[in-house]
């Protein structure tokens, strides 16, 4: 007989794993360890197994579950799942449009108030409509035509920001942590009905795959690939990968592919009349979605006519790139529900909204060559030469296929037709080759040359490395530029003024062939500078302009050319009083950045214990591991880089050299922290600065990790996603609060 008890304690665990599983997959805030929701869920495993009577569709153990299946059955849908018209102007105008036209349909003047809209992303993915039947998640089905669709409920149930059974979420507080219904409360926490959920409900959304996500399958894949596995491939992009999991008749296949889900509308529900709810605008009815217990995304907001639109097209354009998923848009619908209702459709797309698109981030051409470029640190790019082609806002002629293996496992070869992304500034890509159906000879495959295309010098790959470097170093002009311009940069040693023309032209003419040489330019080195400048200025003039030339004229243009010569040499003298850690990060040491130099400065103190240091010595850093430690140990072990620091010394180079630092706990150490907007006094670099030496760390993104968010004016889409998160927000003073108190012996200010 069944233990009356035990059916009691199934249900609690439901409603546990349930709220667990909520606070970690859609809110990002888990409040027990995993292991303790492992343990609960093996608990529920076990009464199920042993009582199977007691197993329903909404149990935590029914998300993956279910036999592979012959085909999708095809689902008709009772609300018609029609398509947004897409305005394709990715201008303002393209708002302006939108408003102008719901104005005229509701016959509205100039005089007549702003109408209120609902401004959402548009999210790069697969449409979908869940169904539930007394809050209980019965069917999942596509898009399909519009009117009919398929039953993929499998495979959807896999999702885990997808609720199995509706029960309520309170609003999250500003701790970032939702008051929920006690521990031991039986799911629905007093039903549906109680919590205003419809007996009928079906929600609408979008199912997609973040780019974390996305990135760690690909990985997976290509360990699969490069095991011998048969049949397994690479994804092109998250969509279809999301589109392709969705799609498995294996729920255990799915299961293996990450996908995530916002909901944003409603199919059929049950009539208000019939206890289904009443909404006055579609924010409101958002709103209700998240409550009970539904993703939503954190960047909707209301908007008063078009001037609001544009913002919040504009907004969202400068911050696309830093979305943990991709959108191609973002949408704007009437916010009254009741407008909506009046302004109705036209060919069976509503009136009332509009998909309002950025420019494509994807786009086909055809690849005319395949380059080996150079680095600074001597590592060898392979660069597809493209037919021009418009795409993410810019005309792109070149692609990174990143090296020898990226390029080969995309089988990349020159008269192939190929998919290019670019997203931001983010540098253009190959994602993929599009091969014709027909059977057609192609390109040679692509192998990397094993001398350096620069300066003939063999090319090697280290064991464990995918890249190719060329061994010329400096010897290396390509080398040597790369490493000027990295020297003379704001964040190392500072040599205002001398930008990439200039570098390659000295180093061309061969006025620079070390670092040390820009510290011992004599006259004549100055006069072919000067003229560098003229060239340079002149070539800022048009043909006709050039040929209208006077002698006044040229004798200004000269004139402004002495004078940006003399700005260099004035530089190069300032640059001479630097710090020890800037001068550190500008050797351009392998694997060493900033903070690595910054360590080492502090430990060390003195340059000479540094090029001295023993790799074990170097491994008492903190910020220094193994392979950070044998690259500032083969460093100085080069004669040839050994020679560089004592010329720039004997040139004149100085910094503050001190004692070893002795080792006392940082007072922000463990502490993360990101930096986001412009603060009152000081800038983004000096607040790093002073992080830093107190011990923390300093991100460039928000996650749950996070510690302190320091917001100053202007701060964008990391101060919103800390407000998502519940991650604590503070100014630059009760940053400089923090800073103070810790010093002291305490942590005041930072609760």
């Amino acid at each position: 007989m069944a233990n009356v008890d035990d059916q009691a304690r199934v249900q609690a665990l439901h409603a546990i794993l349930h709220r667990y599983a909520h606070q970690y997959y859609v809110q990002d805030v888990p409040q027990v360890p995993d292991a303790e929701y492992d343990r609960l869920f093996q608990e529920l495993q076990a009464l199920e197994a042993a009582h199977p009577e007691w197993v329903t569709p909404d149990s935590p153990t029914q998300r993956v579950g279910g036999k592979p299946l012959d085909q999708f059955a095809p689902v008709r849908h009772a609300v018609p799942m029609l398509s947004i018209r897409t305005e394709t102007d990715t201008e303002a105008s393209g708002a302006q449009n939108f408003d102008t036209r719901v104005r005229k349909e509701l016959g509205l003047t100039e005089t007549d108030p702003p109408v209120e809209y609902v401004a959402e992303l548009k999210f790069d993915g697969l449409a979908m409509n869940l169904r539930y039947e007394r809050g209980v998640l019965v069917q999942a089905a596509t898009r399909g035509d519009g009117e009919t669709g398929e039953d993929v409920t499998q495979n959807i149930r896999t999702i885990k920001q997808i609720p199995l059974r509706l029960s309520y979420v309170a609003p999250t507080l500003g701790s970032g942590v939702s008051s929920l219904p006690p521990e031991g409360a039986l799911a629905p926490w007093g039903g549906p009905a109680a919590l205003g959920v419809p007996p009928v409900l079906e929600v609408r959304g979008e199912v997609y795959m973040r780019r974390d996500d996305f990135e760690a399958l690909n990985e997976r894949q290509r360990a699969r690939i490069a095991a011998g596995e048969k049949g397994e491939k690479t994804f092109v992009n998250p969509r279809n990968a999301a589109a392709g999991a969705v799609r498995q008749l294996d729920p255990g296949i799915a299961v293996q592919r990450p996908l995530s889900f916002f909901a944003y509308g409603l199919g059929e529900v049950t009539p208000v009349e019939q206890g289904g709810p009443s909404f006055g605008t579609h924010y409101d009815m958002l709103q209700t979605l998240k409550r009970w217990g539904f993703p939503v995304a954190a960047l909707v907001a209301t908007a008063d006519g078009a001037p609001e639109l544009i913002a919040y097209h504009q907004h969202i354009g400068q911050t696309r790139d830093q979305l943990p998923y991709d959108i191609d848009g973002v949408v704007y619908k009437v916010n009254s529900l009741a407008l909506q209702q009046r302004l109705g459709f036209v060919s069976r797309e509503p009136r009332w909204a509009v998909a309002h698109k950025y420019p494509a981030q994807e786009q086909m051409t055809t690849v005319l060559g395949i380059d080996v470029q150079v680095g600074r640190t001597g590592k060898l790019t392979p660069v597809a030469k493209l037919a021009p082609v418009f795409v993410g806002g810019v005309t792109v002629t070149n692609a990174t296929l990143h090296n020898e293996d990226e390029a080969r496992r995309k089988d990349v070869r020159i008269g192939d037709t190929v998919v290019v992304r670019r997203a931001g500034d983010v540098i253009p890509e190959v994602v993929s080759v599009v091969l014709p159906a027909e059977t057609v000879e192609r390109g040679a495959e692509f192998t990397m040359p094993r001398i350096c295309p620069v300066c003939g010098s063999a090319a090697v790959r280290e064991e464990g490395e995918a890249d190719y470097r060329c061994t010329g170093g400096l010897f290396c002009s390509a080398q040597r530029k790369q490493a000027i311009l990295h020297f003379a940069q704001r964040r190392a040693v500072e040599v205002e003024g001398l930008g990439d023309k200039l570098v390659e032209q000295m180093v061309d003419a061969g006025i620079v062939k070390t670092l040390p040489d820009l510290y011992r330019l004599g006259l004549t080195a100055q006069a072919a500078i000067q003229q560098m400048s003229v060239d340079e200025l002149f070539q800022t003039l048009s043909v006709q302009e050039r040929t209208k030339l006077a002698v006044e004229e040229l004798k200004t243009l000269e004139r402004m050319a002495q004078l940006s010569a003399q700005n260099i040499f004035d530089a190069l003298e300032k640059s001479k009083r630097t710090t020890l850690p800037r001068f550190l990060f500008g050797l351009g040491i392998r694997h060493a950045g900033e903070a690595t130099a910054k360590a080492l400065a502090r430990h060390f103190g003195k340059l000479d214990a540094i090029m001295d240091a023993s790799e074990e010595q170097l491994l008492d850093v903190s910020d220094v591991g193994p392979i950070v430690a044998q690259s500032i140990r083969t460093f100085f072990e080069q004669a040839h880089n050994r020679e560089v620091v004592e010329q720039l010394r004997a040139c004149g180079l100085t910094w503050e050299e001190g004692e070893p630092a002795v080792q006392a706990p940082k007072p922000l150490a463990g502490k993360t922290f990101v930096l986001t907007g412009t603060f009152p006094t000081l800038s983004r670099d000096d607040a790093k600065d002073l992080l830093e030496a107190a011990g923390a760390k300093v991100a460039g993104s928000v996650s749950k990790k996070t510690d302190y968010v320091v917001a100053g004016a202007e701060a964008g889409s990391k101060l919103e996603k800390a407000l998502v998160l519940g991650v604590a927000v503070i100014d630059e003073a009760a940053m400089l609060a923090l800073l103070v108190g810790d010093a002291e012996g305490g942590n005041k200010g930072s609760s």
